[in-house]
């Protein structure tokens, strides 16, 4: 399993401001490794984000994100004390679900 995301939800008037650091080799299928074969390709493909349980962002990535991605995004209606919560799947089918709580 892959590492806890690191996740950051602050308020900044009436909006949150929402940053998360992912930990993910994202590998674009491209790339030859020493044997001179190529790295199949093993990437993030659906992050979903979460305000206490109603999702309020999904993105649909592929093997050009880099790795460790970054990700930030705003989310209004927010209140301090709220949960957010971030899930990610990858083209293996790995997961990973972490949250924060709004400060």
């Amino acid at each position: 399993m892959a590492d806890p995301m690191k996740i950051r939800a602050r308020m900044k008037g009436d909006v949150a401001d929402v940053r998360v650091l992912m930990a993910h080799e994202m590998e674009t299928g491209q790339r030859k490794g020493s044997d001179g074969k190529l790295i199949p390709a093993w990437h993030i493909a659906e992050v979903t984000c979460s305000l206490n349980g109603k999702a309020v962002m999904k993105a649909h990535w592929g093997p050009a994100v880099s790795k460790n991605p970054y990700l930030q995004f705003k989310v209004a209606g927010a209140k301090k004390g709220d949960k957010i919560t971030v899930s990610w799947v990858d083209n293996k089918g790995d997961k990973r679900t972490d949250e924060a709580t709004v400060n």
